[in-house]
């Protein structure tokens, strides 16, 4: 298994490298992925220099940690690859790229760029609290400079803007509106994105919800761990998906399904907090686990979606987050739009190439915007008058390219309802 921490293997050297030259093997034999994302491209490339031959044998240290740092996580190959287990060559490419990390963060340390991404909480507590000073200072051309020079963050990636309060505390004062008895009960896992930058998101998802008859609560909750994962902080990312699986099966063995509105956290729930942890509560927790528009659409599938929407949403351009297609959910966003009277969606499967914080750093943020061009190129030649997507990082990056803001596809659904006029 590449991912396997009770391994007595795992974390030596020696075998992360066979195991990497394994797998590089196998890919070349293959090479489906070409042109998927930039670290096959530059294994393939690596692989057929003359003095390699094609023999994965042949890569040196610095080749198998150039593929590994340019692995930013999108998920896609996985499910592109048709050597993933149960094939007896159990090829993983992603979690294997993951292990490889974090081998080297453990013997090199972590570095101070992701150190610093990696603490997404604490940058967003003290984002809101001092959230005037914080968004001038994301604006400012010396401090985005310093930041620069110091956190490796580039001074030219839009950063997301701090709320001046977080979504946690409107939902701990707002007047419960949810039937206290209702048949259908969620736990809302909110996210950080949602928490700190975005919680107009976060009220879309509950009085969509509340509309349709749920009862939603928020429970204790800590970042799900992905900005840890991306540094190879393999320790910090278990100490979050412990005290997120402890306070989310409680209400799970109370009859609580878990909903999220970030695809990232939604995938880490689901995906790899059973790899990581490893437990029947993380098991039970990741299959009770829903994205929100998944569980809309399961709603719907019943035939218990309020479907009475005041207002159409025109033509949309919804890009698909790759974190979502990698949960082989289909495309239940796209779906619970379309149920939306005078809405034409024009469905764009391209990568955002943001991925967590891989985007964000100055080393690749050439790279990121290149690998983005199909997106950006295909939402402008949509003509679109509303931009979705899922993803807060996507979102992101088409305002880099398009100087254009982007909605969540529950925001459009609460629009749809009338929801927004509070």
């Amino acid at each position: 298994m590449a991912f396997d921490l009770e391994s007595k293997t795992f974390w030596d050297e020696s075998q992360v490298e066979g195991e990497l030259k394994r797998v590089f093997d196998i890919c070349n034999g293959c090479r489906r992925c070409y042109n998927l994302c930039p670290s096959f491209n530059d294994l393939f490339v690596r692989l057929d220099r003359e003095s390699v031959d094609g023999e994965a044998g042949k890569l040196d240290s610095g080749d198998l940690r150039s593929v590994t740092d340019l692995c930013y996580q999108c998920k896609l190959c996985f499910n592109h690859c048709p050597y993933t287990p149960p094939h007896r060559w159990e090829v993983d490419f992603p979690r294997l790229m993951l292990r490889s990390k974090v081998v080297q963060v453990k013997r090199d340390g972590q570095s101070l760029q992701d150190r610093f991404l990696g603490r997404a909480d604490l940058i967003g507590r003290l984002g809101v609290l001092f959230a005037p000073l914080a968004n001038w200072a994301i604006r400012n051309r010396f401090n985005r400079w310093i930041m620069d020079k110091l956190f490796g963050i580039h001074r030219e990636r839009i950063l997301p803007q701090y709320a001046s309060k977080t979504f946690r505390s409107w939902f701990d004062k707002r007047a419960t509106h949810g039937a206290t008895k209702a048949a259908k009960k969620v736990a809302l896992f909110y996210t950080c994105s949602v928490n700190f930058n975005e919680p107009e998101t976060g009220k879309a998802c509950v009085k969509v919800l509340e509309k349709n008859g749920i009862e939603v609560v928020c429970p204790e909750q800590r970042c799900c761990g992905m900005p840890f994962l991306d540094g190879g902080d393999i320790e910090a990312t278990r100490k979050s998906a412990r005290a997120n699986i402890d306070s989310l099966y409680a209400l799970v063995k109370e009859g609580y399904d878990v909903v999220v509105p970030g695809p990232t956290c939604s995938y880490m729930l689901k995906k790899e907090y059973p790899v990581l942890l490893n437990d029947a509560e993380t098991q039970n927790v990741a299959a009770r686990t829903f994205d929100i528009c998944e569980y809309l659409m399961a709603l719907h599938v019943e035939g218990k979606l309020d479907t009475r929407f005041v207002s159409g949403a025109g033509r949309v351009a919804y890009q698909i987050p790759c974190h979502l297609r990698a949960q082989n959910i289909g495309y239940k966003s796209r779906d619970l739009m379309e149920l939306i009277p005078n809405t034409k969606i024009c469905l764009i499967e391209k990568c955002s190439a943001i991925d967590g914080t891989w985007g964000l750093k100055r080393q690749y943020y050439d790279l990121s915007l290149k690998v983005a061009e199909p997106l950006i190129n295909e939402i402008r030649d949509s003509q679109a008058e509303l931009t979705v997507s899922d993803c807060p990082l996507a979102a992101l990056q088409i305002e880099q390219g398009l100087k254009r803001k982007t909605l969540h596809p529950v925001r459009v659904l609460a629009r749809a309802y009338g929801l927004d006029q509070e």
